[in-house]
């Protein structure tokens, strides 16, 4: 498929996490060598709006439900004004919205799996209006091909970590200054949201602090869990020693102001975004054997793994880490080398764009 093609993305969610991070991301990539990409989104959604605020093109489509006529016809009169090459469907919404009008013009269908729960056979079908299936990493892809998915429609390709922002010269001296950092930091990075453990993750915080009361927690993102956790700090008397930053664009720089990076998912976690992104620039993490997180953080290889609801183990390793300095830094660097090498944006770029050929291939010959 040669530069100048036309990628759409779609997206019905409202939320806005790393998938749709993940969106703007590809988009942006594909703009910046030659292709041309447009994200369809929810009227009013922080992916519009962030979107254009990245100088990607939008198209706001309300997505009432997976047969919206109205979108469906919407969405078909874009494709074909348009000349689009490739339909990139990601929510389950789109994915009948998308996937009907791309399927009803013969135009090549290629479906996104971000999350880690198991399909229920009620919604399995949806996916075979794709010609091919892109899932955040091999966890993922072992969900969609046990929900009867022909293997070989599906590809895992985790997101790409750009490497002109998360790098090892990333200073954090400037976050760390702002936020008062004196001590150890240690840092949760991410949507707000049950999923992701922050209950477990203050317990955790508690127990750190029996023995490392100089640390600092950090609790950078929003979303629909943020009043609770903040309700939450106050309960368990955390207010002095947790910082709760909301939504912060400079990650590169929150990443390497941490001594730690935890992310203690208890469920519904692909291949994390914000694992790469710290060890890309020196930090090391704490994950849990959830989703994809095993196939970056190799425990006591590339950073520290523990079970998934576990306050007291993601305390120890937090604790051992804190402890061992300098083999933290090795096990940083260890992930370091793996994320830089394997996972750069180029790298997954250039595996998605043989996936958009793959299926462009596949509809010629059906």
């Amino acid at each position: 498929m040669a530069p100048g093609s036309v990628i759409l993305h779609t997206e019905s969610s409202v939320g806005f996490g790393g998938q749709e991070i993940r969106i703007i991301a590809e988009s942006r990539w594909l703009i910046a060598h030659g292709w041309r990409a447009t994200i369809l989104g929810q009227p009013g959604s922080r992916l519009v709006t962030e979107a254009a605020r990245a100088n990607v093109p939008v198209l706001a489509v309300r997505m009432r439900g997976a047969w919206d006529v109205a979108a469906i016809v919407a969405l078909r009169r874009h494709l074909r004004v348009h000349d689009v090459a490739v339909v990139h469907t990601h929510s389950s919404v789109d994915a009948w919205v998308g996937g009907l009008a791309a399927r009803s013009l013969r135009l090549p269908i290629v479906r996104s799996r971000h999350v880690s729960i198991p399909i229920p056979g009620s919604r399995a079908f949806v996916y075979r209006l794709a010609d091919r299936i892109i899932t955040s990493g091999e966890a993922v892809a072992t969900i969609v091909r046990g929900a009867g998915v022909p293997a070989e429609r599906v590809v895992a390709i985790g997101p790409g970590l750009d490497t002109t922002r998360f790098h090892p010269n990333v200073s954090g001296a400037g976050v760390r200054t702002e936020l008062g950092l004196r001590g150890p930091a240690v840092g949760l990075v991410a949507n707000i949201r049950g999923s992701k453990g922050h209950a477990y993750f203050l317990e955790a915080a508690r127990s750190v602090l029996a023995q490392r009361p100089d640390a600092r927690f950090l609790i950078v993102g929003d979303g629909i869990g943020f009043d609770d956790v903040r309700r939450r700090v106050k309960e368990m008397g955390l207010e002095s020693h947790v910082v709760m930053t909301g939504f912060r664009r400079d990650v590169p720089e929150v990443m390497a102001a941490l001594d730690v990076l935890v992310l203690p998912s208890v469920k519904s976690e692909a291949m994390s975004q914000v694992i790469p992104q710290a060890l890309a620039v020196g930090t090391p993490v704490v994950g849990t054997t959830v989703g994809g997180t095993p196939e970056l953080v190799r425990d006591g290889e590339t950073g520290r793994l523990v079970p998934p609801a576990d306050a007291a183990a993601l305390a120890d390793a937090i604790l051992d880490l804190l402890r061992d300095p300098a083999r933290a830094r090795t096990l940083a660097q260890r992930g370091q080398a793996l994320v830089l090498a394997e996972h750069s944006i180029d790298a997954t770029m250039a595996r998605t764009l043989a996936v958009y050929e793959a299926a462009r291939a596949t509809r010629r010959g059906t």
